[in-house]
């Protein structure tokens, strides 16, 4: 009850101080404008770090107040490592700071662990049967090392809507059930309330009902100060007599951002450029670029990370050799640095996967329906304006190809919807274009399917125009051209009309 109360504290004060930081962020700069390679298209606060270091400094006053019996390594070393990386990533979201001076504060912070917090990485465990790997003299520059990636993976991580704070949400999760039947109880105080902080900013950041773009991004302000704390718990629950985990557990509870920041750099060497140069290869990008929803994109980086998380977990709580876990996990690894290797060749094959698992496509821009014959035209057109919702417009029209076919169906229907991103009016499409499917089974020959936008990879999530049947692009392609024969808007006023005698029955709510 305790610790239930605590993520709920912790949540609501994430949530004020980060509606705080919304109203301060005009004034003090800390705003994402739109443009360049940006997918966003409103101006959005860079102030998610501002929850999050409310909650830290909070927990520890809660910890000193109503848990008493809490003993994490000093929590000033924690507070001061926090706050300097935290007003680093601030300071770089306003002026922009380049690698080499957050390099320096991120490895400075690394070391107040050591010398503020005694927090170091002093063994490797046993990565070799019969052999534990400790590091005498290494293991100040490992701890170094380690807390520089952990920080940049979040902060690589941190690119579309939702993913950095769900899968850190995950993380941590999955690290508390580690703490709590592990030797680290002590540890699940601050995991439940960075959950909660985390939470709190998930509740502006998320794409849900009601909520179709992020409100807030987390920033390097709080991707950075994130990367820092799950560095200091990894090393700190992993290392002495009575560590809570084995550090190979710490790999697989933080696997996706770990594989994707190492294996899009990797990558980068691999074809000779910088491994800092910024690219749009990272895993959330091509899952995008392959036409999956931003939504759809956070959920299934959450289940893969559950996924690597419960074995790491698994692993941990079975007594699972520690060389047998690093070992699989560098397998993994190298079979996930093969496929995304080939980035343009994994896009065409996560298409499939979108269209396996019958997922709506950020690429919908309408319904088409044919072929049919002429006079089967007004029934048709009935049907699909009685299937299509009424919480948006869009322009039906009726085409005739001008070479018919064997058995006369040379004529078919096309809905157009301004989608303009809408995750949600996607998935509204898709369920009216099985409605419709399903009130026309009776007709044979009819084809009902989602009709898609063709855009550039390069192009924001949204841009590209369907290719029509009939229009330029596609009469030029097949030698066929079509004629508008009959067309409405927001399916209840024709505009044009050329076939006699063409009456369509509306409902009601249309007129």
């Amino acid at each position: 009850m305790d610790l239930a109360v605590l993520f709920g504290v912790c949540l609501l004060v994430s949530g004020v101080a980060i509606r705080v930081g919304i109203a301060l962020a005009g004034y003090l700069g800390i705003m994402d404008h739109p443009g360049g390679h940006k997918q966003h298209q409103a101006s959005t606060p860079f102030v998610g770090g501002f929850g999050l270091m409310t909650v830290v400094v909070s927990a520890s006053l809660l910890a000193d107040t109503f848990f008493a019996d809490v003993t994490l390594a000093p929590l000033s070393g924690i507070l001061f490592g926090a706050l300097a990386i935290f007003l680093t990533g601030l300071v770089d979201d306003i002026w922009r700071l380049g690698f080499k001076p957050r390099f320096i504060v991120q490895a400075l912070v690394a070391l107040s662990m050591v010398f503020l917090g005694g927090v170091e990485l002093r063994s490797l465990g046993e990565l070799v049967p019969g052999v534990v790997v400790d590091l005498g003299w290494l293991a100040i520059p490992l701890t170094v090392f380690a807390t520089i990636g952990l920080i940049n993976a979040i902060n690589m991580m941190d690119g579309i809507d939702g993913l950095s704070g769900t899968g850190s949400l995950v993380s941590l999760a999955l690290t508390g059930i580690v703490a709590y039947y592990g030797n680290g109880s002590s540890y699940v105080f601050l995991i439940v309330a960075l959950m909660g902080g985390v939470a709190g900013f998930l509740y502006y950041n998320l794409r849900y009902p009601g909520n179709r773009r992020a409100r807030v991004f987390l920033g390097d302000n709080g991707s950075m100060l994130l990367g820092f704390l799950f560095a200091w718990l990894f090393i700190a629950m992993s290392q002495g007599e009575q560590a809570a985990m084995t550090p190979v557990t710490a790999l697989w509870l933080l696997a996706l951002p770990l594989m994707d920041t190492v294996g899009v750099m990797l990558r980068r060497v691999w074809f000779g450029g910088s491994p800092f140069r910024a690219d749009r290869n990272h895993l959330h990008h091509l899952f995008v670029r392959a036409g999956f929803r931003v939504s759809d994109v956070v959920l299934l980086a959450a289940v893969m990370q559950v996924l690597f998380g419960l074995i790491g977990v698994c692993g941990f709580l079975l007594g699972v050799p520690e060389y047998l876990m690093f070992w699989l996990f560098l397998g993994v690894f190298a079979v996930y640095f093969v496929v995304i290797l080939r980035p343009a060749r994994l896009v065409t094959r996560l298409r499939q996967l979108n269209r396996w698992l019958g997922l709506p496509s950020v690429q919908v821009r309408g319904i088409f329906v044919g072929y049919l014959r002429r006079e089967k035209s007004p029934e048709i057109v009935a049907v699909i304006s009685q299937g299509l919702g009424s919480t948006y417009d869009f322009q039906l029209g009726v085409y005739e190809m001008d070479r018919s076919s064997t058995d006369g169906r040379n004529v078919y229907c096309v809905v157009h919807i301004h989608t303009d991103g809408d995750e949600q009016l996607i998935g509204n499409i898709q369920r009216d274009a099985r409605r419709i499917k399903r009130r026309i089974a009776g007709q044979p020959g009819l084809e009902v399917r989602l009709l898609m936008g063709r855009s550039s990879p390069n192009s924001r999530v949204g841009a590209g125009e369907p290719l029509l049947p009939g229009s330029s692009r596609e009469a030029d392609r097949r030698g066929v051209r079509s004629t508008l024969i009959y067309s409405m808007e927001r399916g209840c006023c024709p505009v044009e009309s050329t076939v006699p005698g063409f009456e369509v029955s509306v409902p009601p709510s249309c007129r």
